[in-house]
């Protein structure tokens, strides 16, 4: 593993207790055990997405960084996948809990655009990886 590849993953993995926090608010407020929050379906339906984009997406930036080593790109664009795919992460799952914020929100509101951001970026990023590494 090159010192760039385990810097980015210990970065990442400092992440994981924010993952598990907002997996504890998730599981009081669905439980009930949050009375004072009530959300709406489409609410605890986005949070539910946000928090399982969450995991899923810090597994694949792991899984980059270490491919990141093996692809044949310039220095540049290794680091737009390095810091990319990770912000994308930050991305679309903050935009999965933007976009549902706001009092009975019951579709998402103008902060949906992060999400989308975020997805872009995503695709740039694993694409840019997956033609670095044929």
């Amino acid at each position: 593993m090159t010192a760039s590849a385990r810097l980015m993953c210990g970065l990442i993995l400092i992440t994981v207790p924010t993952i598990e926090f907002g997996g504890y608010f998730l599981l009081k407020v669905v439980s009930g055990k949050m009375s004072r929050l009530s959300l709406t379906p489409f609410q605890q339906g986005m949070f539910r997405a946000g928090h399982a984009h969450a995991g899923v997406l810090l597994l694949l930036s792991l899984i980059c960084q270490l491919l990141a080593d093996e692809a044949s790109l310039s220095a540049g664009l290794i680091w737009l996948v390095r810091i990319g795919v990770p912000v994308s992460t930050l991305l679309i799952s903050g935009g999965f809990f933007a976009a549902a914020a706001g009092r009975t929100r019951t579709a998402p509101n103008q902060w949906i655009g992060i999400l989308y951001t975020g997805v872009l970026l995503l695709a740039v990023c694993v694409l840019t990886l997956g033609i670095g590494l044929l």
